[in-house]
């Protein structure tokens, strides 16, 4: 057997240069680079391999570990989860800021390959800088943090297991099953350490993405559930881009005129303006969506693992005698609603039961005109949010509606946290598909920019907008200097509110009259924050990054900033100050939220009361 001796470190960067995903029969490279921030835990292990590395990996300096994490997971769900950043970081600290990308990642279902540093596996000099010494168990270290988020978790502990580990590290970042955040904990020793490795280890290896199949079985149990029904709905979900399959989404139901129903994940599946399209569903939802949602009986469920969200807390369906059809590659996420089950990859399922249906001549009961009149409701709603003025300033939903306006049909837009995800899922309308970047499953505040940054960098010919509230913005900006550095151009759209208004406005909604939520000077008479809003200049900071940036105030304002920033060659920033509390509200939806059962505020045991009595409208599961 032919060896060449290499260093862990050295044989793990040569491995995932080799790695190869093949989908339908087109084949790709699977690792595009490493994000890194170097600390004594990595540099001279990795930090060595990288410097001296002569394969085809690139290799982007991270200026925040959580932060060059996250632009690592929007580089793969833009890619469709067909390329990926691995993520290095030193030991403790360094490690740990990526402990929450990790979750974020694995809640999503999006593969990253987190590579932190780890203590030494000798133990020589121990206790070193940046261990944490547990006295029961001296095998833990910070990277066991990752465990819970990780969907494989390992540590490399002799250069030798390096073969097997990143074996199964693969296997898990390319299976739609089960992927997301996969880690391997590389002490910084071992990563050193020499050892003689197999040449076939580095080998060109493809990963065979194989689509799965509908059984007879269950592709009979689908068929019959719809053929049993009037009022079908469908619920598009994030594995509706993931398989490809939107054209197929979009031919069965017009096949079968069933109205199409979009997550936060799923959205851009269908073009707003074609006539089954109902909008968003759930707590953020349209009014068309949700009064469809009431009276459907049975919902198809289309790559979605059904969270709250969608299914308004499982109070969206109120149909006694609704029912659910799920098609979904994970049996985990396909029983969920004691659906029926069809475990299948979502462009196959819709081809192969279009073709059944096709032959029992079904067709969906809802009336065209009926749909119609709901759409054209929902349209004109959206018209009056996107048109609404006020004397006082500007109105988010006035702001979204001009930004809509302005960016191109190709332009993608990226958001994660505050009250934008409710609105933009709700109100912003999306002529193709992956124009409308989503993380919600986490809802990670801090995602915005950098996510931004991971979709410039899967597409780098499209325009990325990056939309964010102050109070994302001020948890994590960072890879916007990246961005600059990288030539990758980015325009952060920031929306000043002063505050975290979207929980702001959820505290109020359940009894509180505001508490901690704004930013706002301390008071001296009330010894709470309760003074005037802290005047905060992002577009300043935003300059002393080096980013050209614009503020905004009137809706003339923006439109110039909008035509310069379009002009510019790098990243850039328009602030604008919109009102408090200008956001959309819920169009008969609702959102299970734990309140105080016992309070000094009378306000909060009405808001109490209000939730038992909700309770006992909706089902227990």
């Amino acid at each position: 057997m032919s060896t060449i001796r290499l260093t862990m470190a050295q044989a793990l960067l040569r491995f995932l240069d080799n790695q190869y995903i093949s989908v339908d029969g087109e084949e790709r490279k699977f690792v595009k680079g490493i994000m890194g921030i170097f600390g004594h835990g990595n540099v001279t292990g990795i930090g060595e391999a990288l410097e001296n590395d002569k394969g085809q990996l690139d290799f982007i300096q991270g200026k925040n570990e959580q932060g060059m994490a996250h632009a690592a997971m929007a580089f793969a769900k833009q890619n469709n989860r067909l390329e990926i950043f691995a993520c290095t970081s030193s030991i403790g600290p360094g490690a740990l800021n990526m402990v929450t990308a990790a979750g974020t990642a694995t809640v999503n279902r999006i593969p990253v390959l987190f590579l932190p540093g780890d203590i030494f596996a000798c133990r020589q000099p121990d206790p070193v800088l940046q261990q944490i010494e547990d006295p029961t168990d001296y095998t833990i270290s910070a990277n066991d943090a990752f465990k819970p988020v990780s969907r494989y978790w390992d540590r490399i502990s002799r250069p030798e297991q390096l073969i097997t580990a990143a074996l199964q590290a693969m296997r898990v970042l390319t299976d739609p099953v089960d992927t997301g955040a996969v880690t391997l904990s590389l002490p910084q020793d071992v990563q050193c350490e020499a050892y003689d490795y197999p040449e076939s280890f580095f080998t060109k290896r493809v990963h065979y993405m194989e689509r799965r199949l509908p059984t007879v079985g269950a592709l009979q149990r689908a068929k019959e559930a719809i053929q049993s029904t009037q009022r079908p709905l469908i619920i598009a979900g994030g594995g509706v881009h993931y398989s490809l399959a939107t054209e197929e989404l979009t031919a069965f139901a017009e096949k079968f005129g069933i109205p199409v129903t979009e997550t936060q994940a799923g959205k851009s599946a269908l073009p707003w303006n074609h006539p089954l399209y109902m909008g968003a569903i759930g707590v953020t939802g349209s009014l068309a969506a949700n009064k469809l949602a009431k009276e459907a009986d049975l919902v198809i469920c289309i790559g979605t693992r059904l969270a709250d969200f969608p299914t308004a807390s499982k109070s969206a369906f109120q149909n006694p005698d609704v029912k659910f059809l799920s098609i979904n590659v994970s049996s985990f996420d396909a029983m969920k609603l004691d659906s029926t089950i069809l475990v299948a990859d979502a462009k196959e399922a819709l081809v192969a039961l279009q073709r059944e249906l096709e032959q029992s001549g079904y067709k969906a009961a809802h009336a065209a005109k009926n749909l119609q009149a709901l759409k054209a409701e929902w349209d004109a709603e959206v018209d009056r949010l996107y048109s609404l003025e006020r004397e006082d300033g500007l109105a988010q939903t006035r702001v979204l509606g001009e930004l809509n306006s302005f960016l191109g049909k190709e332009d993608v837009i990226v958001c994660a946290a505050g009250s934008l995800p409710g609105d933009l899922h709700r109100v912003w309308r999306t002529e193709a598909p992956q124009t409308y970047h989503m993380e919600y499953g986490f809802s990670c505040m801090g995602y915005e920019v950098s996510g931004a940054f991971g979709v410039k960098l899967a597409h780098p010919h499209r325009e990325v907008y990056s939309f964010v509230g102050d109070g994302s913005f001020l948890m994590l900006h960072s890879e916007l200097l990246t961005s600059i550095q990288e030539g990758k151009k980015i325009n952060v759209i920031l929306l000043n509110n002063h505050g975290f208004q979207c929980i702001h406005n959820l505290q109020r909604g359940h009894g509180s009259n505001g508490f901690g939520n704004e930013f706002r000077f301390r008071s001296e008479d009330s010894g709470r924050l309760t003074g005037g809003y802290m005047p905060i200049d992002f577009s300043l900071i935003a300059q002393g990054l080096g980013v050209k940036a614009y503020a905004a105030t009137t809706i003339d304002e923006l439109r110039s900033a909008l035509e310069s920033a379009k002009k510019e060659e790098s990243s850039t920033l328009i602030e604008i100050q919109v009102l408090p509390g200008t956001n959309t509200g819920d169009y008969e939806s609702w959102w299970r939220v734990g309140v105080a059962e016992v309070s000094e505020s009378e306000k909060v045991n009405q808001a109490s009361g209000k939730l038992e009595q909700k309770l006992l409208e909706v089902k227990p599961y």
